[in-house]
């Protein structure tokens, strides 16, 4: 385990000296994911994990996938854990902020079951289009979009995900009209979105941008409030005129309770890890960039989430139950 699980220890039973804090028991910390294998917040805490691992080779790093509920069970399954150390978990914005919105109750309290350690990654979705729509830009879409509402549709990763509240931010600044389809996943939205079934979507860019440069899809915008260094030739949708920012970013949380000390220590163990040129560069090949900001900048990042997202979400009626 960590040497925070240690630090924790001492803190609770005052046995162990300073020199033996330092040290992290061989036992097993489960890294939890509410998101299924090859998700990115999979990739994400498969990485971390094994800087972590290789740091740390006498305690035995596990990754545990928990779906279900948007992210709200395997977010759960943290916020319910001990206090430890031993649990801690990769989430993103719709567990930790979007889904108060979106749900009549949840399982856990974000703002008091969670203790947010630190921001990892944040990553660029992009607003796509069918290339038989002919546009090459925002304006040229919200154009299009105007002159016919209600006749264009677009996919997203599920109802209230954010690449349905994106688009739905999107509709709102400008006055457009577009239908909703809902998909199961981002392949599922990409297929539909090449074969045409969809005439637009804001998809994480992983999953657009080899099907953009085969000229499958056109890529309009990104969607983070500055251009992103792995797409630098595509304008943000600010840039464009539309007043909308989404960022998909994960964080590393632990349970609600976890003493300061153990945050702190678990903290400076996974900024170093991010810092790591191996980890920067394998998160480089998705697109993401790591941040690796304090708990309490975490904490501000994901009240600033739901400030965002309110006035969306209550002005589309978007619900989930």
């Amino acid at each position: 385990m960590l040497r925070i699980a240690a630090i924790a220890i001492a803190m609770a039973t005052g046995a162990l000296a300073p020199a033996q804090a330092q040290t992290w028991p061989a036992k097993t910390v489960r890294i939890i994911v509410p998101f299924g294998p090859g998700s990115t917040p999979d990739i994400v805490a498969r990485l971390l994990g094994e800087q972590l691992q290789t740091k740390y080779p006498a305690s035995a790093f596990v990754i545990e996938n928990k779906t279900g509920a948007s992210g709200n069970t395997g977010t759960d399954a943290v916020a319910k854990a001990a206090p430890d150390g031993t649990t801690i978990g990769v989430s993103i914005g719709g567990p930790l902020a979007i889904n108060t919105l979106l749900f009549a109750k949840l399982p856990y309290d974000p703002q008091k079951d969670i203790a947010p350690i630190t921001q990892l990654v944040t990553m660029p979705s992009a607003l796509a289009v069918h290339p038989d729509l002919g546009v090459k830009s925002v304006a040229d879409l919200i154009e299009l979009l105007k002159k016919e509402p209600g006749k264009y549709n677009f996919g997203s990763i599920g109802n209230g995900s954010l690449s349905h509240l994106t688009m739905e931010a999107i509709a709102q600044k400008s006055g457009a009209q577009m239908v909703h389809i809902p998909y199961a996943s981002s392949p599922a939205a990409m297929t539909a979105l090449m074969r045409g079934d969809v005439h637009m979507a804001v998809l994480p860019a992983i999953s657009v941008t080899p099907h953009s440069d085969l000229g499958k899809v056109t890529i309009i915008a990104v969607s983070l409030p500055k251009r992103s260094p792995y797409l630098s030739n595509i304008p943000t949708l600010k840039e464009s005129g539309v007043d909308v920012e989404a960022d998909t970013w994960m964080g590393l949380i632990a349970p609600g309770g976890t003493p300061p000390a153990l945050v702190s220590a678990i903290h400076k163990d996974v900024t170093e890890a991010l810092a790591a040129r191996t980890v920067r560069d394998k998160l480089a090949t998705q697109y993401m960039e790591p941040v690796g900001n304090s708990p309490a900048e975490f904490r501000a990042v994901i009240d600033a989430e739901i400030a965002r997202w309110s006035p969306v979400i209550k002005a589309g009626n978007v619900k989930i139950n």
